[in-house]
């Protein structure tokens, strides 16, 4: 039902878990455990998916809360549940209340989360390439040291997202990374043959993070569109003209 990762497992107090799409109760291209309030499905079965997710990292379903998001830069500080119904515009949430579990959904994006175990506190980012490049990573970090939390402590982990192989994009797709850094031109690949070049979106986001002096930045390279069997993926959907897709849920919590 979910992957770990080594460097946020090995922290004391902290409980955490990346979503996969298995151990639900949702079918067809949902099946099975989409937790996506934005996608079609019954969400009768999201909710409950959710609650199954936030039982496995030790949550209640209650304290599970995860933002809408719109692929912006935007971070909320979160210090109560909300309604998932009004749940705020951002794509990430950061927080130091313990028990509440901050989770982030996705499907090729790539899902970080945040633990600053001697501060007590933890984040979560939606690092969609729109979000990567506006500066969701680096607020995320910057919220949470309004809450305590040192750059220099924190571990960010990234976790199950699409990779370079396959992510083909356009040369304006390209040409909006190089005209913020020209060095950003070494997360292009085009392989002789390939009429597009393919982007490293996770290896942008680590070095985004690493730039911010994060201490620690793992990168669990799970691949959301070539392991059908683990992971929802949109490209996959529409590649397969699908009519929707599903979505996992990475979710994080400072333990009671």
């Amino acid at each position: 039902m979910i992957v770990e990762s080594g460097a946020l497992a090995a922290l004391p107090g902290i409980s955490h878990g990346f979503g996969t799409r298995i151990g639900g109760v949702s079918s067809g291209i949902y099946a099975t455990l989409n937790c996506g309030p934005g996608s079609s499905d019954d969400q009768d079965n999201v909710v409950s998916n959710r609650s199954r997710l936030a039982a496995r990292i030790g949550a209640s379903p209650q304290s599970l809360v995860s933002p809408y998001q719109i692929h912006s830069a935007d971070v909320v500080i979160a210090d109560e549940p909300w309604v998932q119904g009004n749940a705020p515009k951002a794509d990430g949430v950061v927080t130091s209340k313990s028990g509440l579990a901050i989770a982030i959904s996705t499907a090729d994006c790539v899902p970080v989360l945040f633990a600053d175990p001697q501060s007590k506190v933890i984040g979560a980012a939606h690092a969609g390439w729109q979000g990567a490049l506006s500066g969701v990573l680096e607020a995320t970090v910057e919220q949470m040291e309004r809450l305590g939390a040192q750059r220099t402590q924190i571990c960010a982990s990234i976790g199950p997202a699409i990779s370079q192989g396959a992510y083909e994009v356009g040369e304006e797709f390209k040409a909006r990374f190089l005209e913020q850094n020209i060095e950003n031109d070494s997360f292009f690949v085009q392989a002789s043959g390939q009429p597009r070049p393919h982007f490293d979106l996770t290896g942008y986001v680590a070095a985004r993070l690493q730039d911010a002096s994060v201490n620690t930045v793992e990168n669990l390279q799970l691949c959301t569109y070539q392991d059908e069997t683990r992971f929802f993926s949109y490209r996959r959907s529409c590649h397969r003209q699908e009519s929707d897709y599903g979505r996992q849920i990475s979710a994080i919590m400072i333990a009671r």
